[in-house]
């Protein structure tokens, strides 16, 4: 019987971190064959950036490949632990280092921790090339970095590594020999788990590879695997159907007008660990679905709710996906702009592109007003209540479609009232010219 090697004294996420850019798992919109990060590296020239997303995604990772790709200097400072004095420590090594003809990449971890004036000690030194700068941030730097800082630096967004990019860094501890064989479905369940974020995903494998030794497993199997780590385990498999069928759910409370029930599937996806970016996202969307301009602060409140949570984090932030939730399921609801937009675009799709009117098209040079751009256009504001009665809008010889019929529901009851009054303006205006012309 053969059994895993003991497990090293180094962790594992830093014995398995890689030590070139091609061994890099994820992130191939900024690190592939011509993109922007790799670019950066094949340049030969480093240049200060934010690395900006959510844990566990690489970002310390790429700026050590960076300083090593330029033979610089790297020096790291967390922003959570660190202050000024850190800050002037690294500015003395780096002009040491100059002094040497090397050049130096100060990399501050969790920059949005750092205050303004911890910040702006960096710009005067960025400026000169002292050091290059890079910060890592979990937060949007629009709202956490200063902008004087924000403009020296390149913004680079990392996003969650996919399923199949955690399975390759299991696929890589496997072969490491620090663990025994993992089922299939165990393999799932972990990936599942860890959430784009491979830090967690190998601190669980390296807990496990402990368990294992201790217990002499040749297979993690499933089972074993939910008797170890118990409610450290997601509820559900974000990545399958029972994430679906709560999101769902949630939809469909929000759209039946029930804050309770609505409330109730946002709490047990958030405890079930879903990403809190995504519930603000699904928001908004409700809010264009369902509500749309029955409400139109429906929309607002879903753009305010994100922003919050943008700049509260969890879980003080999640009290306002919260408020939003119950706004939406209470709010008025019409889906009219929904159905509209879906038939104006089935209807472009079958008849391609009809040609502007002459009366609607630009006319901004004397030669395309000779060809009759823009001749009869009738400017609505020098019009009786503002309104062109009579005008069309549509291409010529196209029947007016009336994608947006408007509900009897919130603000749309006086939207429709509005469009009746302009129908029959209109309807009175086309009269008028057929009497004219007998």
């Amino acid at each position: 019987m053969t059994h895993p090697k003991p497990p090293s004294h180094q962790p594992l996420a830093e014995r398995l971190r890689p030590q070139t850019l091609r061994e890099v798992i994820g992130q191939q919109h900024l690190l592939g064959e011509g993109m922007a990060l790799r670019l950066a590296f094949e340049s030969g020239q480093p240049h200060s950036c934010i690395l900006w997303g959510p844990p566990g995604v690489g970002k310390t990772t790429i700026a050590r490949l960076m300083a090593s790709a330029f033979d610089a200097q790297f020096i790291s400072i967390s922003a959570v632990l660190g202050g000024i004095k850190d800050i002037r420590d690294a500015v003395e090594q780096a002009q040491i280092a100059l002094g040497q003809g090397r050049r130096t990449i100060l990399f501050v971890d969790e920059v949005h921790r750092f205050n303004k004036s911890q910040q702006d000690a960096f710009l005067s030194h960025v400026e000169s090339g002292l050091f290059t700068f890079i910060g890592a941030t979990t937060e949007n730097p629009s709202f956490e970095v200063n902008s004087a800082l924000l403009s020296r630096a390149a913004v680079y967004v990392l996003q969650p590594l996919t399923a199949e990019d955690l399975k390759q860094i299991v696929a890589v501890a496997l072969a490491d020999a620090a663990l025994p064989a993992i089922e299939n479905i165990a393999v799932d369940r972990l990936v599942a788990y860890a959430d784009g974020d491979a830090r967690r995903l190998l601190n669980t494998l390296e807990t496990l590879a402990v368990a294992a030794q201790q217990e002499r497993l040749e297979q993690v199997t499933d089972v074993w695997l939910v008797k170890v780590l118990g409610e450290r385990m997601r509820r559900y498999d974000k990545g399958g159907e029972q994430f679906y069928d709560s999101i769902s759910a949630l939809h469909k409370s929000v759209r039946g007008s029930d804050p309770d029930a609505a409330l109730y599937w946002l709490v047990r996806m958030l405890d079930g660990g879903a990403d809190p970016r995504y519930m603000a996202r699904r928001l908004i969307r409700m809010a264009s679905e369902d509500i749309g301009l029955a409400d139109p602060r429906a929309l607002r409140m879903a753009l305010d709710a994100a922003e919050v949570y943008e700049r509260l984090g969890t879980p003080e932030g999640e009290l306002t996906l919260a408020q939003c939730v119950v706004y939406l399921a209470v709010a008025p609801k019409s889906n009219a702009v929904y159905k509209a937009y879906n038939e104006a675009r089935a209807l472009v799709n079958k008849e391609g592109s009809r040609p502007v009117p002459m009366h609607l098209r630009n006319a901004p040079t004397k030669l395309m007003k000779r060809l009759d751009y823009g001749k009869g256009y009738r400017y609505a504001h020098d019009e009786e209540d503002g309104f062109a009665a009579g005008e069309t809008y549509f291409p010529d010889g196209m029947p007016a479609p009336n994608f947006y019929r408007p509900v009897e529901r919130g603000l749309e009851i006086r939207i429709a009232e509005k469009l009746r009054q302009l129908k029959a303006l209109n309807a009175t205006k086309s009269h008028g010219r057929a009497d004219g012309a007998a």
